[in-house]
């Protein structure tokens, strides 16, 4: 492989991006997508401007393949952690991952039918709703609203619309997941540890039919299978397991109540600058076309002039 300028260009861009996002994970205690999705988006975004390598309509749909993959590797090591200290409650995971993995392949298959333009609204939307509740936690402040978890067709409809839902965001299901199992009166610690495996059971199907979707496709970015690239998933996950403990002993330095709406002006400016970025027309370039109309049109004219003169004088 050759590597040039611009190959290498995307490669730093891809360990700054991965770099970023493992701080703010780390600060804010959460993976994902809520970060890799628009970090990924933002570097893809500036690195095809002036380029046909890389086609804008492709750029979210390789923004969230590739923040799934990131995914599997973070949620199995923090799910790995968690288990250790007997946290996880794998009879939660068990019962759950069918739908959640029907939901995932819905949401594939939804996710398809949609271009960039539309995945940057739904993505912008999905992450609005999410600061406000990191602002105003209104539902977790009623406390539980049952004492076991959802069952039967209550179950299946979560579980669908969860794992539908962090697909088409590119999300692991950590912040869905915990609030679904702390209204169903399930102690904190043992939710985000069994959320943590929400995050593996997403990605894995997610990431596959990410490769396959994008199997194929033109105008994506250097390294990619599919609509994951492999160059950007090595480099966030590399990046992220050095940047997330600076991340993390700067969060156990502010407060708790700070640190959470933080994280929720974080989501907002986020989701904000997506939809803005979404409903942005994209710019038009009229001054080539009015630079080469005028020297044509003189040119033209002084021909048929000098033409002109030569013929009026027998030349």
């Amino acid at each position: 492989m050759i590597l040039t300028p611009e190959t290498l260009l995307f490669i730093a861009a891809m360990l700054a991006a991965g770099a970023l996002a493992g701080f703010v994970a780390g600060l804010f205690g959460i993976g994902g997508g809520f970060v890799v999705v628009p970090a990924l988006a933002s570097v893809l975004t500036i690195l095809s401007a002036g380029s046909d390598a890389i086609a804008p309509d492709k750029i979210m749909h390789v923004a969230i393949g590739t923040s799934l993959a990131t995914i599997i590797f973070t949620s199995m090591r923090s799910v790995q952690a968690h288990a250790k200290r007997g946290a996880v409650d794998f009879e939660i995971l068990r019962s759950w991952t069918p739908w959640v993995v029907i939901g995932v392949v819905l949401g594939l298959l939804v996710a398809q039918y949609l271009d960039g333009h539309a995945l940057k609204v739904t993505f912008g939307v999905g992450v609005f709703i999410m600061s406000w509740h990191f602002l105003f936690p209104v539902l977790t402040r009623r406390g539980p609203v049952s004492t076991e978890m959802p069952k039967g067709f209550m179950r299946g409809g979560l579980g669908s619309v969860l794992g539908g839902y962090c697909t088409l965001l590119g999300i692991g299901g950590g912040t869905p997941a915990v609030l679904i199992m702390t209204l169903s009166g399930q102690p904190m610690h043992r939710a985000v540890a069994t959320a943590a495996g929400f995050g593996t059971i997403i990605a894995v199907p997610g990431t596959i039919g990410s490769i396959i979707a994008g199997f194929g496709q033109t105008g994506l970015p250097f390294g990619s299978l599919g609509y994951v690239n492999v160059i950007a998933a090595l480099a966030i996950t590399s990046m992220s397991v050095i940047t997330a403990p600076w991340g993390v002993a700067v969060a156990h330095n502010l407060n708790a109540t700070h640190l959470r709406r933080a994280l929720g002006l974080y989501l907002l400016v986020t989701s904000s600058i997506m939809l803005v970025s979404a409903f942005s027309p994209p710019p038009r370039s009229v001054t080539p076309f009015n630079v080469e109309t005028a020297p044509a049109v003189s040119t033209m004219s002084a021909d048929i002039s000098v033409q002109n003169l030569e013929q009026d004088h027998g030349i």
